[in-house]
């Protein structure tokens, strides 16, 4: 089918849109601009993108063929005060576009709006729902809530309160109840909802196996991280109070937090229907949503069976695909240099570590080594495989090699050394620059004063790396 997708950068699109090439259809992804598009979506096969911005469609037309389509535009996170006038000039613009076409069916990720009394947010997502419907085309609608997966605000918000603090004293909202779903489960409704005429014209919710508060998600939370957490919650925070706790404990922008506690002041749970006669999905527990999204988070734990996927042609899309490093709640030191030698510079890359060592600085790569060791980890006393030669699932001194593609110009390193957190390391050249970027997940204040520790040393330790990286051997 050919299938038009919106919201191409946001957090649902990114994981659909590999999904919908897997089974085979061709895409048209909207975006507002061509330098947003992902990385790993550029010049891949079966993809065409579209310059649109839904608040302005002058001059903006959709491929009349389109089978199908995705409306996957949200603005929780919009700074803006008229979020709900946009998000409704949004909506009654895309489908303007989309009515002239073949389109049969548009399929809309919305909220559960089961409460009596509905956040602003959640009433704009109703409003968007009702300005959707079109005799043109059919409608098909799924509800969601709390939607757990790596990478998501909710599951990263949670995260970061779970490790930051080991005694909560917390906004009674805390209590609210909800039914949070995985966010595979999200993703396989929505993909087999696809041209599933037996879901024309009707709206689902979409939610877990189970009705837990977000004191219990915490709490569980807590359990799957070994963590042991208290939670004391008080009725007299107010929902500004309540945004600037979340704010300042958090990763999430101010505006952000404020649309989150106004959400979270509602109950959040689903109504059951004969969705599963259509789509038999069974979705996972909370508890199994949090424990998956970590594997993904702990690449090392995802090595094996990478290796079982590639001996036995079961993987048949790149590596890369498969390897997310996270972005919310991480300490990042990036850096960028310009290239006259890209064959050179990868050979350099492909090189490090073992008895090549890391080019610069070396004794105080053993220093960490010898450190490391004393803490029962694996110091540096693994070395490498062959002295030129990786592989995905090498392991390189206290670092295993996640991903290394020469074609693509880009390795991927994970930690494996003792530290309270994960790290990533990685090179990656695009357009004569080489990239190199380490990545810090700290775990709970230990993580964050680790990093404060060696932050001096990172200055002329990557520094010196990227330099002798880029510089052209005479």
């Amino acid at each position: 089918m050919k299938v038009l997708i919106t919201g191409t950068t946001g957090y649902i699109a990114k994981r659909l849109i590999p999904k919908l090439l897997r089974e085979g259809h061709e895409l048209w992804c909207c975006v507002r601009d061509f330098s947003r598009i992902p990385e790993d979506l550029v010049d891949k096969a079966g993809i065409e993108f579209l310059k649109v911005d839904f608040l302005a469609i002058e001059e903006v037309q959709f491929p009349a063929d389109i089978d199908a389509a995705y409306y996957l535009i949200h603005s929780m996170a919009s700074s803006a005060v008229d979020f709900e006038q946009m998000e409704q000039t949004c909506a009654v613009n895309f489908k303007k576009l989309l009515e002239p076409t073949n389109c049969k069916q548009v399929i809309y990720l919305s909220g559960i709006v089961n409460d009596t009394s509905l956040s602003k947010h959640l009433k704009s997502r109703l409003g968007v729902e009702h300005n959707l419907a079109s005799k043109e085309y059919q409608l098909t609608v799924f509800r969601a809530g709390i939607i757990v997966g790596s990478g998501s605000a909710s599951f990263e918000i949670i995260r970061d309160l779970v490790e930051k603090l080991p005694v909560m004293v917390a906004p009674r909202w805390l209590n609210t109840r909800t039914q949070p779903i995985a966010i595979r489960d999200v993703l396989s409704y929505l993909s087999q909802a696809l041209g599933n005429t037996a879901l024309y014209g009707k709206s689902y919710d979409i939610y877990g196996p189970e009705i837990m508060t977000y004191k219990q998600m915490l709490l569980q939370f807590a359990s799957v991280r070994g963590l042991k957490r208290y939670i004391l919650t008080l009725p007299v925070l107010t929902p500004k109070l309540s945004s600037y706790w979340l704010y300042f404990v958090t990763s999430t922008s101010y505006k952000l937090a404020i649309s989150l506690v106004d959400s979270m002041k509602v109950e959040v749970i689903g109504k059951s229907s004969d969705l599963n006669e259509h789509i038999p999905i069974t979705p996972i527990s909370y508890r199994e949503a949090v424990e998956k999204a970590f594997v993904k988070i702990r690449q090392n734990s995802i090595i094996s069976s990478w290796k079982d996927a590639l001996s036995s042609g079961v993987l048949a899309t790149p590596l890369s695909e498969h390897i997310d490093v996270p972005h919310y709640g991480c300490f990042k030191d990036v850096r960028k240099l310009p290239i006259s030698d890209e064959e050179g510079t990868l050979n350099k890359i492909w090189k490090l570590g073992g008895a090549n060592g890391w080019y610069r600085f070396n004794g105080l790569w053993r220093i960490r080594g010898y450190i490391d060791k004393l803490v029962g980890g694996v110091g540096l006393r693994r070395g490498r495989r062959h002295a030129t030669e990786i592989e995905a699932g090498d392991a390189l001194d206290f670092w295993r090699v996640l991903y290394a593609n020469k074609e693509e110009k880009r390795m991927l390193l994970f930690a494996e050394m003792k530290l309270p957190g994960e790290a990533w390391l990685e090179f990656k050249i695009v357009k004569g620059n080489l990239y190199q970027r380490a990545v810090f997940r700290p775990k709970g204040v230990w993580g964050r004063l680790y990093w404060f520790s060696v932050l001096p040393f990172h200055g002329f330790v990557f520094s010196g790396m990227i330099k002798a990286l880029a510089t052209k051997d005479r």
